[in-house]
């Protein structure tokens, strides 16, 4: 089938049009005014010139900062399983010494339900590996800003054949193995869903990219497949100081054999970079992440959009509040000319010469009393601030403000008031859940027959995979979730603490399973009391 780039142009046109009818400023412009908002911009246009402070009490960043850490607090990980295969608790135990490096015996010439089951193991623990590798932790939070400031966050992962893995397809270590997923988060505003009133990404009819790139670039990719010089010409002729919109357009089409893969095609606006190919892939590579969801779009919505208008009232009331102290402080001084004839600079301890009768002096300088300021302003501005956090689900017990009688109080206190975040930390969990299946996909469909890294309580090894034999795998991914480590390390303390002073522990065992980071150089305090106790012993 045949694809005409200006046909691709004009779906990126509609999906331009659809954001730009988002709201009443559309997408573009109201996710520019929530980034200013965010970061402290928050005077930006308001054109009140230099003549007084313009206060800024940024509530909308710490909301979003509490809420971003407490989605990324609790310690997660991934379980794979595939569907139809049995995988019982009296299995599992069976399975408990298969992997490792010492027994691997389940890898026979057929794969069995042992072997499904021991790499479906495997490959939780692999998931960890490669989240390292990629940086998972970063790219997490650069999403979760992208979706609290835009409402929508979105990762793509793909694949970078010049990835160095450090394996070998033969034993002499002549033919290295390379190429490996790689993971980047893209800006909303370069992601359009062909149909942007369906939620769900693996079912959207197409999905596009949009990307900014160095002609140079694109020249030598468009070269390297294939590319007439005609092809090239019309590729410079869209190209603009050096630089050229690419569209990258992912769809699934089914096969002569009926198998569902994802296609790809990159163009320019009149010319085909990189013809269709089929990527084998059975998932669209890109998992999103909406802060809040819609049930009419795809697209999430933005706390930050209905912060604004507290925002703004609440630097409003306090730049009222100190520019009236300031004029009660320092207030106007009206001069008479004609009986002041030296210059006044409002310095302390100033001597005025004043010329004329009694009357003269009297009435030659004069302070202008400013009207009584409400001394229930303040409290409206805190009850403002109160109520803003409150409702947003960000108020003093969980960010550490209030003052309960101990640390049990505070723990209670805070994990009530986090229960909303909870809707948050599911959809970033199923978020997770979505993303690891596109590894799976990945690892199924591109990695052949090689080792996979496994790092456990055996240290570092490396177990065989030889991906054909599970291509016809449906594997489901599954997050187990962590006890959040701000409470836990808390709890953790309180209760070692508990039992040291009691006498059920000692101070060995104490120290040793105090939570890490809560005491520097931990390892040479251990070592120190069982030298301090082996002598105690001797004597």
């Amino acid at each position: 089938m045949k694809i005409n780039p200006n046909e691709i142009f004009k779906e990126y046109e509609n999906g331009v049009n659809f954001k730009a009818s988002i709201g009443t400023r559309g997408l573009y412009e109201q996710n520019k005014i929530n980034e200013r908002f965010f970061i402290g911009d928050q005077w930006h246009g308001a054109n009140c010139g230099n003549e007084r402070p313009l206060v800024r009490h940024n509530i909308i960043k710490r909301i979003g900062d509490f809420k971003m850490s407490k989605v990324l607090a609790s310690p997660i990980s991934v379980r794979f399983s595939a569907d139809g295969i049995p995988n019982t608790i009296g299995i599992q135990k069976k399975l408990t010494k298969g992997l490792s490096p010492q027994n691997l015996e389940f890898f026979n010439s057929k794969a069995d339900n042992d072997e499904i089951n021991l790499v479906m193991s495997a490959l939780g623990k692999y998931q960890k590996v490669t989240a390292e590798r990629v940086g998972l932790n970063s790219l997490c939070s650069e999403l979760l800003r992208n979706a609290y400031i835009g409402g929508t966050g979105v990762l793509y992962t793909y694949w970078d054949s010049s990835v160095k893995t450090g394996l070998y397809a033969d034993g002499l270590e002549n033919t290295a193995i390379t190429g490996d997923i790689c993971c980047e988060v893209l800006k909303l505003e370069n992601v359009y869903f062909g149909d942007p009133t369906l939620n769900s990404v693996q079912e959207q009819p197409y999905i596009i990219i949009a990307a900014m790139q160095n002609l140079d670039a694109v020249l030598k990719e468009a070269r390297a497949s294939g590319a007439t010089e005609y092809d090239l010409k019309r590729i410079e002729s869209d190209s603009e100081n050096g630089k050229i919109l690419v569209l990258t357009k992912l769809y699934k089409q089914r096969s002569i054999n009926g198998e569902i893969t994802v296609k790809c095609i990159k163009v320019s606006e009149q010319a085909v970079i990189r013809a269709a190919f089929d990527t084998a892939l059975h998932l669209y590579p890109i998992a999103i992440f909406n802060w809040e969801s819609r049930s009419d779009r795809i697209y999430g919505e933005s706390e930050v959009t209905y912060l604004i208008p507290n925002q703004i009232a609440i630097n409003r009331m306090i730049t009222a509040q100190v520019w009236a102290s300031m004029i009660t402080g320092m207030p106007m001084m009206v001069v008479n000319g004609d009986t002041v004839s030296g210059e006044l600079t409002n310095d302390p301890g100033q001597i005025i010469k004043i010329y004329g009768s009694n009357e003269d002096v009297a009435g030659a300088v004069k302070y202008v009393t400013p009207p009584d300021f409400s001394s229930n302003f303040g409290q409206s501005i805190e009850n403002l601030i109160k109520n803003t956090l409150t409702q947003s689900g960000a108020n003093e017990a969980v960010l550490g403000d209030s003052r309960p009688d101990n640390a049990t109080a505070i723990i209670t206190l805070q994990r009530a008031a986090t229960m909303p975040i909870q809707l948050v930390k599911n959809r970033f969990y199923a978020f997770v859940e979505d993303f690891s299946r596109i590894w799976v996909d990945f690892w199924i469909t591109k990695y052949g027959n090689r080792k996979i890294k496994i790092e456990d309580e055996n240290g570092i090894w490396y177990m065989p995979f030889n991906a054909e034999r599970y291509k016809n795998l449906i594997v489901t991914a599954r997050v187990d979730v962590g006890e959040d480590t701000t409470y836990s390390a808390a709890e953790t303390v309180n209760t070692l603490t508990s039992l040291y002073e009691k006498g059920i522990i000692t101070k060995r065992q104490y120290l040793k399973r105090l939570p890490s980071g809560i005491i520097p150089d931990i390892t040479e305090l251990i070592l120190e009391s069982e030298e301090e106790d082996n002598d105690n012993d001797g004597e």
